[in-house]
């Protein structure tokens, strides 16, 4: 009886799981584990020798990728590990082709990962093109797209791959697609619409991440500039989404792209203010103006203005033009706020005043008629002699 259990056993042994042997079952299963605990070697010793030569670089890009290896490296010893594993256990022809495939598939799999993760470390080269844009916030708004772009363009292709490694003819696919296409792309013209919008916002540097513009709808900061919209902080803090189209299409203002900061003010003093009080306060308005280096007063850069522009219905109104060299609202509103002390002990210093809007009534007719005359009262006493 005992010899017929064995025997049992041996069948089970050697009929295994789905007629494959269970030796050969453990087997692999012990190559696979092997190679799991390799990756663990590999990672104690070689990555870190890696990591520790790439320190020692002076840039950290290859720092970078290194870290972007990382995981496809560990996913890379279990797909070695399943194809050694698969080549000691015996198989149908069937599941041989499927074991291939499924190799092949996880090897497009771990080679498109690797290269999708580089991609945002060696984007770090792009940044020897910094003076094609301009200014480093539009370098960083492009390089950002065209890593989006790369991205999407490499998840395409490793999908694909995989769909091609199972049979599929990706280009007949695409090709049976293209009507489909059609519909879709009329059903989607406002997304392509705004995908180009973007493309023009890019190549027309209209803005960049971090300008002040306004548009009819929005005033704000730009936050963030996408493939179909564009995210623009109001002062308020509200966050608002406007497609690119609409941004491409309308009238839009940079304040950012100020080179100076305008101050255009008509100052009102008194009528009563002489000529010699007049040419004194603007003679020394504008002395202030050229000698303060707040105030951008070369000709050729900006336009200074200081003169008696008008006679106003309740002042004598000077005209002040001029620029500040600061853009920044803060620093212009500081600028600002000196000048109006100025103007003050200008025109206080010349003996003069500020108006303010008055009326005169000049009444022809009284609304009660004529008053009685006013007569002192008679005195019986007789007047004194002289």
């Amino acid at each position: 009886m005992i010899d017929g259990f064995g025997k049992e056993i041996q069948t089970v042994w050697n009929i295994g799981v789905f007629g494959t042997n269970l030796g050969e079952i453990f087997q692999a299963m012990g190559i696979f584990l092997l190679f799991i605990f390799a990756r663990r070697i590999f990672f104690r010793t070689t990555m870190k020798s890696l990591k520790r030569l790439a320190k020692k670089t002076q840039t950290d890009v290859d720092d970078q990728v290194i870290a972007a290896l990382e995981h496809p490296l560990e996913f890379a010893f279990v797909v070695i590990g399943l194809y050694f594993a698969g080549q000691f256990v015996t198989l149908s022809d069937t599941a041989i082709h499927l074991l291939a495939q499924l190799v092949r598939s996880l090897i497009a799999l771990t080679l498109f990962w690797a290269i999708y993760r580089v991609v945002d470390p060696l984007s770090a080269l792009f940044d020897r093109a910094i003076g094609l844009f301009g200014s480093e916030s539009m370098h960083e708004t492009v390089k950002g797209f065209f890593v989006k772009l790369v991205k999407a363009i490499i998840v395409c292709m490793g999908i694909a791959a995989i769909f091609q490694e199972w049979g599929f003819n990706v280009a007949a696919v695409l090709g049976s697609l293209g009507l489909v296409g059609m519909a879709v792309a009329l059903g989607a013209q406002d997304f392509i619409a705004n995908m180009f919008a973007g493309l023009t916002i890019f190549l027309d540097r209209l803005f960049e991440k971090g300008n002040w513009i306004k548009t009819p709808d929005v005033e704000g900061n730009v936050e963030a500039i996408g493939f179909r919209a564009t995210k623009v902080r109001q002062f308020d803090k509200a966050l608002v989404t406007i497609p690119n189209s609409k941004l491409a299409s309308e009238a839009l203002i940079n304040f950012s792209r100020m080179t100076q900061r305008r101050i255009y003010w008509r100052i009102g003093v008194e009528y009563r203010t002489t000529k010699e009080q007049l040419g004194g306060i603007i003679t020394d308005l504008r002395d202030y103006l050229h000698s303060n280096p707040d105030f951008e007063t070369d000709p050729a850069k900006a336009k200074t203005f200081v003169y008696l522009d008008s006679f106003g219905a309740s002042s004598v109104d000077i005209l002040l033009y001029c620029f500040t060299k600061t853009t920044v609202w803060g620093e212009w509103l500081a600028v600002k706020e000196h000048l109006a002390y100025k103007i003050k002990d200008i025109v206080e210093g010349h003996g003069s005043g500020f108006a303010f809007p008055s009326t005169s009534l000049y009444v022809e007719t009284l609304p009660f008629g004529t008053p009685e005359p006013f007569s002192l009262p008679k005195s019986d006493s007789p007047a004194p002699s002289p």
